[in-house]
């Protein structure tokens, strides 16, 4: 607000020839509100009606979110307040988080800018980069690491998802194939950072394991120069975003629900980005993929359960049976890519039970017939209408108990310990012998 001698002098001023640039700096306030009282939009010393900020309702949430997690994107934190009502823009919306300064200050992540880099033009289905993204402990099983494999068409950045929890190259190779399918063909060239399972570590030559795979997919494996991951920056970025956009507020309760989240937000929100004039979405029509086989390369995987108390395994979001004498065994589930059954395996190497598999997260409970009759009897087999112990009864040695006890120490039976009464004289003399001293 203007008093009224800062109005006159602005007038004045202004007669002179001042711009209102200069009036501004001369006076101290923003061009805006010199205008505004030299137009007559504002009377000096009249304070202006206050309006309601849109964004004031969601300041509360918009602090707590960003004060408990500091690092959350800002376009994450604007879908969530969207979705609350929120109906100003994106810029407005990051406009108003800074002004306002509600994103706290990490001193410990203010780190380093990389190195200078370069964009690389890739022709339309001539590379696809893979990576893994380790995700940590999954929320629905918080002491059980999780994986997402990423594929990312070097092209057009469309991006895909296969969460597992094994980085194993069976699994590899199952995530692989899933993405590829996800995304509707293979680019000719899979760029690869120097992962084990697929690059010898020692020699950077292609792991001879690995080199069936390629040719089952008609495809050549490059692997990234050593210390050049930037090489492979279409999938580095996509990990970023991807963590950042999807995982980091993801609220799942099994690995198949998780799973099915990711790829509708793939195709909801990652196929949506724009890529210069056009989406990420309508440049992936651009790519000309090559022919994925009928069928995925028959790789193996096995992964290790323990038999619940009702002879079931859970794999995949659904469970299986098995014959109630493994209850609470380690097993070992084997499945081959393509085959529609799976193998449960004991301990000792011998296949206990074969079963069709069901579609991912279905919530299934496969049982065979054989093993719900044998489960059926072992539960009536036990089943008893006698009244439980008593856990408080007065149950001392029994005669037998004692007579075995006997033939140990070389006593008689029957008889209870022997308490020597001269030891304890012995320790109240020296007691008294000390006091009396």
């Amino acid at each position: 607000m203007l008093t009224q001698e800062e109005d006159l002098e602005i007038h004045a001023l202004r007669k002179q020839g001042w711009s209102i640039s200069a009036i501004a700096r001369h006076v101290g306030h923003d061009r805006k509100t010199v205008r505004a009282y030299l137009t007559g939009a504002r009377e000096a010393g009249v304070r202006a009606a206050v309006v309601e900020d849109a964004f004031d309702r969601f300041e509360p949430y918009v602090r707590q979110r960003l004060g408990d997690d500091h690092g959350l994107w800002a376009s994450t934190l604007f879908d969530e307040v969207t979705a609350l009502g929120y109906g100003q823009s994106y810029p407005t919306f990051t406009r108003k988080i800074r002004d306002r300064d509600l994103r706290p200050r990490c001193e410990a992540c203010d780190g380093v800018k990389g190195r200078a880099t370069t964009d690389i033009e890739h022709p339309p289905g001539e590379e696809i980069q893979w990576d893994w993204d380790e995700l940590g402990a999954c929320p629905w099983e918080p002491g059980v690491d999780v994986f997402l494999l990423v594929g990312s068409l070097a092209h057009s950045s469309k991006t895909r998802g296969w969460l597992t929890y094994s980085m194993d190259q069976a699994h590899l190779i199952e995530g692989i194939d899933r993405v590829l399918r996800r995304l509707g063909g293979t680019a000719k060239t899979w760029r690869v950072d120097r992962m084990a399972t697929v690059i010898n570590p020692v020699t950077g030559k292609l792991q001879p394991s690995f080199a069936p795979v390629a040719k089952h997919y008609g495809v050549k494996v490059v692997p990234c120069p050593p210390r050049r991951g930037n090489r492979k920056g279409v999938v580095e970025k996509n990990i970023h975003f991807v963590t950042q956009r999807w995982w980091r507020t993801l609220a799942a309760s099994t690995l198949a629900d998780a799973q099915v989240d990711l790829d509708r937000w793939s195709q909801t929100i990652g196929d949506r980005r724009r890529r210069g004039q056009d989406t990420v979405g309508q440049a992936a029509e651009t790519e000309r993929l090559l022919e994925l086989p009928a069928m995925p390369f028959p790789a193996v995987t096995e992964d290790t359960r323990i038999v619940a108390a009702n002879a079931l395994v859970a794999v995949d979001g659904n469970r299986y049976s098995v014959p109630p004498e493994h209850v609470g065994q380690e097993v070992t589930v084997r499945r081959r890519l393509g085959d529609p059954r799976l193998e449960v395996v004991s301990p000792a190497g011998r296949v206990i039970a074969t079963h069709q598999t069901a579609s991912r997260g279905q919530g299934r409970v496969v049982r065979l017939p054989e093993h719900t009759k044998a489960l059926e009897n072992v539960v009536l087999a036990a089943f008893s209408s006698d009244r439980p112990c008593k856990p408080k009864e007065n149950r001392p040695p029994s005669q037998a108990a004692l007579a075995i006890a006997a033939e140990i120490t070389g006593g008689t039976a029957g008889s209870g310990p022997v308490i020597d009464l001269t030891v304890y004289q012995r320790h109240i003399d020296r007691v008294n012998g000390s006091d009396g001293a």
